[in-house]
């Protein structure tokens, strides 16, 4: 990925835990790293195409100087967020926050904080097979869309399945998508369990019925095993209404952990898994 890179960008502002350090304030100085692809720019050599790394200098003066923060890692954390919301080219975020006047006592040349924040590409599955099915997950998509942290890419169609497990119950709609977002895998995880609380959902039977079901298939290449969740998901490689609507989006989206793209997946699981892919449904 190609950087732009500002360093020591000097702003006097008033951060700190102290009282006088607010009152007073001090200088703080920002180094930043922008990685986007300027490739288009450089060849077509037109500003419109990139960050312009002045307003970029400007919006973070005008952040770090109109707003106030105790710690520094908590101005590096709102700033770096502010910033990848602002400039829609920008995909990750490399900052420093020097901070050479802090009063520790001791002589020192400075402290700082240091962070990398990014634009992360999660796919999601989706499902519903209770009322209004398609309203469930349509509504689900738009709240998603809503929330500036997270930037839905691409939707498939839905698919008309059987019920996963032993639980007799109503034909499923599945779906897959993709998108960009800021949130930590966890506090993704917090935010489609809030839309499916939203949606009414009642986790009271396990593979029961249920208005909305979100689940996190991948989050970019990230292995992840928790008490509560897994990445890649622990058994979405057994299941064609997961690999029907994410090979129509990711078809060639590699497993971390088994190898082998969706597509591979998805026909290993028409050969020999259970199949519960009834026909296709567009979402209109």
């Amino acid at each position: 990925m190609d950087k732009v890179i500002i360093e020591n960008l000097k702003v006097y502002a008033h951060h700190g835990v102290y009282k006088e350090e607010n009152e007073n304030g001090q200088n703080f100085f920002v180094n930043v790293v922008l990685y986007s692809n300027t490739r288009k720019a450089g060849m077509e050599d037109k500003l419109e195409l990139s960050t312009n790394y002045g307003e970029v200098c400007h919006f973070i003066y005008k952040y770090v100087r109109g707003n106030l923060f105790k710690l520094i890692e908590t101005l590096a954390e709102h700033l770096a967020e502010a910033i990848l919301l602002e400039f829609p080219l920008v995909e990750e975020i490399k900052l420093e926050i020097r901070k050479p006047e802090a009063p520790i006592g001791l002589e020192f040349e400075s402290v700082s904080v240091e962070i990398v924040r990014k634009w992360h590409t999660v796919y999601l599955a989706t499902g519903s097979n209770i009322g209004d099915k398609q309203k469930y997950i349509k509504d689900a998509i738009k709240s998603l869309n809503a929330d500036e942290k997270c930037k839905v890419i691409k939707t498939s169609e839905l698919v008309r399945t059987t019920a996963y497990g032993e639980v007799e119950q109503d034909d499923f709609l599945n779906g897959a998508l993709m998108m960009k977002t800021l949130y930590t895998p966890e506090e993704l995880l917090k935010k489609i369990h809030e839309l499916e609380h939203a949606a009414g959902r009642e986790r009271k039977l396990h593979w029961g019925p249920r208005t909305l079901d979100l689940d996190i298939i991948f989050y970019d290449n990230l292995i992840m095993y928790t008490d509560d969740l897994q990445i890649p998901h622990i058994d979405m490689q057994n299941r064609d209404f997961v690999l029907e609507p994410l090979s129509q989006v990711a078809p060639y989206m590699m497993h971390p952990v088994l190898g082998k793209t969706v597509l591979q997946l998805y026909d290993e699981v028409q050969k020999t898994g259970e199949k519960h892919v009834v026909d296709l449904e567009y979402i209109r």
